[in-house]
């Protein structure tokens, strides 16, 4: 069956993602295509796998905002808020329910709308940004919170993430004990066609979904699917989270991915590479290895110069 890629978000009835500029002349886009599952017909690697090895980054915003992605953090009291109307910001990364809100329990709700505010002045160890004290982003934080390499071996996936690492096995290990809990959680997965599939549970229940301080419990069970275009240049991310803990039913999270090559400049958000020798001779681009120093930047503010 051929692949067909579609505009799953029109703005202005454009026939290509419309794509704007953040501070720092960080391309971002307001719409993006979808992309239907089907059968792979790249390269692949010796094992079987799609070949879909290099560096990515999401295409239409960081982590300050869940459901508004191009609005800043809530409650920011040292930036405006951005002047476009709704419609003409990227759509929220829930794509289901359809109203692009989360699902929350009441006393979830509260929680969020409490860290909302206390972000700004943390007065608690709760209303701390975990990245600030150089905690991995976790899921599904990590995959806008700066680029990231896939890099793929015998039996596994690997993502290197800014901070920290997710291995997705393939080969069918049993997953870990329900009493080990990680940032990252645990994360089995397979290949059917252009998507990989993962589901991922033992989550520590401590990440955030992102500064507007959304989370998941360590109940959460996600299926994620990695959709994959069939020219290899982009992905979707889509992923249903089931966690009757703090949601009153499953909801589905869309982000939208593209591929960065040596074709493209380097810059410090999506493509955070700096120029390598490959010891076959050839040039290559290899990602920044971060050194984290806890809250080494204020936030809100301009990052503190170290």
């Amino acid at each position: 069956m051929k692949l067909r890629i579609i505009l799953a978000f029109l703005i202005s009835g454009a026939a290509l993602p419309a794509v704007s500029y953040a501070q720092g002349g960080i391309p971002i886009e307001t719409s993006f295509p979808l992309i239907e599952s089907g059968d792979w017909k790249g390269p692949r690697l010796p094992d079987g796998q799609p070949d879909i090895q290099g560096h990515w980054s999401n295409t239409i915003a960081n982590h300050n905002n869940f459901t508004d992605p191009q609005s800043g953090i809530p409650n920011d009291p040292t930036r405006r808020p951005d002047p476009r109307p709704r419609d003409q910001r990227a759509p929220s990364r829930v794509s289901d329910p359809a109203d692009g809100q989360l699902p929350l329990k009441p006393w979830a709700l509260e929680k969020v709308k409490e860290f909302q505010v206390g972000f700004h002045n943390p007065t608690k160890e709760e209303y701390i940004e975990p990245l600030a004290r150089c905690a991995p982003a976790g899921v599904p934080k990590s995959f806008y919170w700066h680029g990231y390499e896939i890099s793929q071996y015998t039996g596994y996936v690997l993502i290197q993430f800014n901070s920290g690492t997710r291995i997705i096995h393939l080969d069918k290990k049993p997953p870990l004990p329900a009493n080990i809990k990680l940032w990252n959680g645990d994360s089995r997965g397979r290949w059917e066609g252009n998507t990989l599939i993962v589901d991922v549970a033992n989550h520590n229940g401590k990440a955030l979904l992102g500064r507007s301080g959304e989370f998941v419990s360590e109940n959460a069970r996600i299926q994620e699917r990695y959709i994959f275009s069939e020219d290899g240049k982009r992905y979707n991310y889509v992923a249903v989270f089931d966690d009757p803990t703090v949601y009153t039913r499953l909801f589905t999270v869309t982000i939208p991915a593209r591929r960065y090559t040596e074709e493209d400049q380097p810059h410090g958000w999506h493509y955070e590479v700096e120029p390598a020798n490959h010891p076959g001779g050839e040039l290559i681009h290899e990602h920044y290895e971060r050194i984290c120093a806890e809250n080494n930047g204020a936030f809100g503010m301009p990052a503190a110069k170290l």
